[in-house]
Formats: C-alpha cells, sequence, structure tokens
C-alpha cells in the first residue's frame, strides 16, 4: 500500500507544475474604453456608476452602455498577458499569489477556513475552475425572475465565454460511477440543472484559455462606456439634506498612486449607482459610506447615513469536501466537468491531476502550502522544506468531492477597519445547522459507493480502502480549524469527523445584501433613492452547482430589465 508521503510528492510536484513558465495565446481584446485609473479626471458625469468589474458588473455595464453613459470601476487589474490566469494548465497559481499586486486576495474566516476574494477584472470567473451551468428552473421562479428573459439572458453570455469540456477518461469515470451507484438518469452534456449526472460547460476552450466575464465587455458601445483599473472606491456619496431620504449621487475612488478622484451622477432621476462589488466587497462598501448597523459604523467612526441592521447578516458558504484517490494509471489534468446532482442536498463532482512525479522534487517551494491547487484556494500555511520526498516513483491521481447545497448555516460580515482594501471580519458558521452535516455525510457515502464501483476500478488501486483514503486526505491540513486529537485521532475518521476536519471552500459563498433584508426584488437598497445592488451579496441560497453562469445572466438581466423599464417610463 502507498505511504502518506506520496500524497506529499503530488502536492510539492503539482506545486513545481503551476509555477513553471509555460507558453500561452495572447488574445487579449482591444478595449479602446479601458485604462488606469491614474489620470482619470478629478471629477466625472455618468448616467450609471457601476462598483465592480465582476461577474455581474461586466455584463451590466455592458448591456447598459448601450443606451446610457457608463463608469465601470474596477479595484483590480485586466486579467489578460497574465498566464495564470488565462491558462487552464495553470490554474491555482494566481489563487496562490499572496503578493499585493495578486489578482486574487486571501482572507480566512472566523472558522479557520482560507478562502480568496477576487481582485481583477472579470472577478471570480478569473480564478474559478471554470464551471458552467445554469441554475434550476425553480431557482429562477423562487428568484422572481422572468424565465424568457433569463434563457435570452443565459444565451447571451453562452455566445461568449461558455463551451463543452473534452471529456477524458477520469471525468467518464467518474461520471460511470456515478449512473452505477444511481445518479441517474445520465443528462449527457447539459447547461441546465436537472436531477441526475450530466457533463457541465466550462469557460476554457478547446485550447485550454479561459474566458471571463471580462469578455463580455465585447458586447459595450465603446463611445458610452469607461473602464478604470485599479479604481478602488472608498465610499458612496448620498444627498440628505432637503430629502425623505438618502440619494445616492456619486462615490469617491482612489487610484493606484492613492490620488482622490470622485464620480457624480449625471441630473435625472433614473440615473444609478449600483454596487457589484462581489460578496465581501458590497455590504463592506455600504457600512464603509454609513449604510449599515449603527453600533458598528459607530464603532469605526463612520457617520451613520441609515441604520440597516441587516447589511452583512445573512453570510453563506457551501461547504466543500474532497476525498483524494492515488491512480494507479496517469490521470490527465482536467477540472470541474462532471457532476452529480443526488436530490438529497449535496453535489458530487470531480477534479483530475497528471503525473507530475519524477524530475528531482525535494519539496523546494510550498507542496503543502498548495494543497488543493487544482481546484480550490491553497489550504494551508506551512512549507515543506523540512520534507524530504524521494523522487524514485512518480504520483498521480484525483479528487472527487462533494458540495453541500443551501447551505442551512448561516454567518455574518463585520467591518475591521475603514479601509476598503483591508479584509472584512467573516464567520460562516460551517456545519452551524445538523442538516448541512448530514448532507456532507450522504455526499461523503456518495463518493465511497463510487471510488468502490466497477465504473472506476482503472484508476484505483485494488488493496486501498476508502477508510485509507479519507485518512490520507485527512492527514494533510487543509484549512485551519484544530486538528483531531485524543486516543482516536490516529484511526480513520468516521464520515461526521471528516466533514468537519476537512471542510474547505468551493468560493460559492453568497450574502450580506439579500433580497427582502437590504435590498427589494429589483435590487434597490431599501430606504435609498438611485441605489442598487446586483451581485452574489443578494443571494440566500447558491444557484445549483456553480453561481457564476447565473450571475453572469444576472448582469444581463438587470441590465435589460433597466433599460426597458427607463423606455417604458419616458
Amino acid at each position: 500500500m502507498m505511504d502518506r508521503v506520496w500524497l506529499w510528492r503530488f502536492f510539492a510536484a503539482l506545486s513545481l507544475f503551476l509555477h513553471s513558465p509555460i507558453c500561452y495565446s495572447d488574445k487579449a481584446p482591444n478595449y479602446s474604453f479601458m485604462r488606469d485609473a491614474t489620470g482619470s479626471p478629478t471629477t466625472s458625469y455618468y448616467d450609471y456608476i457601476i462598483i465592480g468589474g465582476g461577474t455581474a458588473g461586466c455584463p451590466l455595464a455592458a448591456t447598459l452602455s448601450q443606451n446610457f453613459s457608463v463608469l465601470l470601476l474596477e479595484r483590480g487589474g485586466a486579467p489578460y498577458n497574465n498566464p495564470n490566469i488565462t491558462r487552464l494548465s495553470a490554474f491555482g497559481a494566481a489563487l496562490s499569489d499572496l503578493s499585493e499586486a495578486s489578482p486574487s486576495q486571501r482572507f480566512i474566516s472566523e472558522d479557520g477556513v482560507i478562502n480568496a476574494r477576487a481582485r481583477v477584472l472579470g472577478g471570480g470567473s478569473a480564478l474559478n475552475a471554470g464551471f458552467y451551468t445554469r441554475a434550476g428552473t425553480k431557482y429562477v421562479r423562487n428568484m422572481g425572475w422572468d424565465g424568457g428573459l433569463a434563457n435570452e439572458s443565459y444565451r447571451w453570455v453562452e455566445a461568449k465565454v461558455a463551451f463543452q469540456p473534452p471529456m477524458g477518461r477520469w471525468q467518464t469515470a467518474v461520471r460511470d460511477g456515478l449512473l452505477e451507484v444511481g445518479i441517474v438518469p445520465n443528462n449527457g452534456f447539459t447547461y441546465d440543472h436537472i436531477n441526475g449526472t450530466k457533463f457541465g460547460g466550462t469557460i476554457f476552450d478547446h485550447n485550454g484559455d479561459r474566458h471571463t466575464a471580462a469578455d463580455l465587455l465585447e458586447y459595450a458601445d465603446p463611445k458610452s462606456i469607461t473602464v478604470l483599473l485599479h479604481a478602488t472606491v472608498h465610499r458612496i456619496l448620498f444627498r440628505t439634506r432637503g430629502t425623505t431620504k438618502p440619494i445616492a449621487n456619486g462615490v469617491v475612488y482612489r487610484d493606484r498612486t492613492g490620488q482622490a478622484h470622485r464620480a457624480y451622477l449625471k441630473e435625472g432621476s433614473s440615473n444609478e449607482i449600483i454596487v457589484s462589488a462581489g460578496t465581501l466587497g458590497s455590504p463592506q462598501l455600504l457600512m464603509l459610506s454609513g449604510v449599515g448597523p449603527s453600533a458598528q459604523l459607530q464603532a469605526q467612526n463612520i457617520t451613520v447615513v441609515m441604520d440597516q441592521p441587516h447589511v452583512g447578516q445573512g453570510m453563506y458558504d457551501n461547504p466543500m469536501n474532497a476525498v483524494f484517490i492515488p491512480s494507479p494509471v496517469p490521470v490527465k489534468v482536467s477540472l470541474i466537468e462532471v457532476v452529480g446532482i443526488t436530490g438529497e442536498g449535496t453535489y458530487v463532482e470531480a477534479a483530475g491531476g497528471e503525473n507530475f512525479g519524477g524530475g528531482g522534487s525535494s519539496g523546494s517551494g510550498s507542496s503543502a502550502r498548495d494543497y488543493y491547487a487544482m481546484f480550490s484556494p491553497k489550504a494551508t500555511l506551512l512549507e515543506s522544506n523540512s520534507m524530504k520526498l524521494s523522487s524514485a516513483q512518480p504520483f498521480q491521481g484525483g479528487f472527487i468531492l462533494e458540495k453541500v447545497m443551501g447551505p442551512l448555516s448561516t454567518g455574518h460580515l463585520e467591518l475591521r477597519t475603514r479601509n476598503p482594501n483591508d479584509n472584512p471580519v467573516v464567520t460562516f458558521n460551517y456545519f452551524q445547522h445538523p442538516d448541512d452535516l448530514k448532507r456532507c455525510v450522504r455526499g461523503i457515502q456518495t463518493i465511497e459507493r463510487v471510488v468502490q464501483s466497477k465504473a472506476f476500478a482503472w484508476f484505483k488501486y485494488a488493496d486501498m480502502s476508502f477508510e485509507y483514503l479519507l485518512n490520507l486526505t485527512a492527514s494533510t491540513p487543509v484549512n485551519l480549524r484544530p486538528p483531531r486529537s485524543g486516543p482516536g485521532a490516529s484511526l480513520p475518521p468516521s464520515a461526521e469527523e471528516f466533514c468537519q476536519h476537512t471542510v474547505t471552500t468551493i468560493w460559492h459563498y453568497h450574502g450580506g445584501c439579500v433580497v427582502g433584508r437590504v435590498v427589494d426584488g429589483d435590487y434597490k437598497v431599501i430606504g435609498i433613492d438611485r441605489l442598487r445592488v446586483i451581485d452574489m451579496s443578494t443571494v440566500g441560497y447558491c444557484p445549483g452547482t456553480n453561481p457564476q453562469a447565473t450571475v453572469m445572466m444576472l448582469g444581463r438581466y438587470m441590465g435589460v430589465k433597466i433599460m426597458r423599464e427607463r423606455l417604458t417610463n419616458k
């Protein structure tokens, strides 16, 4: 039976692979309207000011620019000309970059789970594993969206960024294993969210190049849109005198040199500021601007514009747990392609690695730090220089993971400082609700059946029990939660223990400005005029197996809806 050090050897080699120079194609669009914020006017005026050029902000800005002048403010840089973002083979490298210039910004929740937020045009679509799948029809109905417009908006997105994955042997074996153990029917390749097993889409094309929400700016009217990079919004400005309620009328942002700029809405009661800064950034910015729980704002010496106790409440993150499976045969690199939608509150997915072994690696670099690099943020701050790994035998394998749907457990967000560049304090309370833990256990049990299926036998050592795989995975730190202790710590963990001790994120966190609490059904901030929030912070339940398709759809959907309303009211 294989020794645990093989697992560390895989991570070490994976780290070297991800950080090696690679060739890539430069397909950056020529956006004449995109530039660095340095040197932008001290004061400017627009019909719409959108804060955050992420998965929602880019399609929203592109759509509104067809009829109105739009300013899109993005705190990060462009995703183009950076192979760590653009290439599938380099997935994970951007997430392990902890520099100030990194397109991702690491944060650690109070639960001890390491996470990341995007700091780049395109948002999370520039960092994630690329899985593309729509929300279910029931979800669309429950959100109050028009089904026809939602489908039109999905197709608008898919024309630019969605592709059919190659469906290699590892992913096919997982698919066949899921079908063998009863996750049926076989739904083939589809973007739709349907119970059973399917291959979903991907935002990586057949050359392995990533297509992000930033590509949706190709739809924009270049004469009507301005995209400023490295433009960090510090606060939203409000007019409060002589009004029954606050009216948003501008923003203060700073460029990379620290120079302050102001952008204001043009005259017109229909012009708006739209916050699309993400699940952490949107509630954080509202609070920094004086909209939030008054006690918390006063503690930070922030003038209260409106006491809104629900801002920062209702924070959710879908727990993800993965089982590492060493393979006796090489496994080609693949990210998330197949998914089993079990109908039992969990989704089962897979990611494969390739033979990274050999090459005389001695762990120089960061093997443990890059754990889960194939599909999850780097889950430990440990260094592996002290690990003397033998290169006598190469290592190969992959992961099968489960994601808890929902979830039902809820947390909160609080300001840490008044600096928008600092991460807020976030608590998700993983598995606080007992049903989340039960769902995770069912997911692990499904993974066990898949691993033991005939369809998957080619990729599994015959003498390797599932208990051994759980212990192998649990032995490597993937978070900063307290390790297992006591007399039974050396024994294979139970499914419940495995869920609790190996929980990580799959980056699908959401909430903080939830519909019905902070914003209404049209995403207008309740109690404030000319201000909306449109992004994942408004969602109280994660849409399907991966939210990015639905967030991009929502940006387009709301852009069209806003334009139609304005034209109707003329």
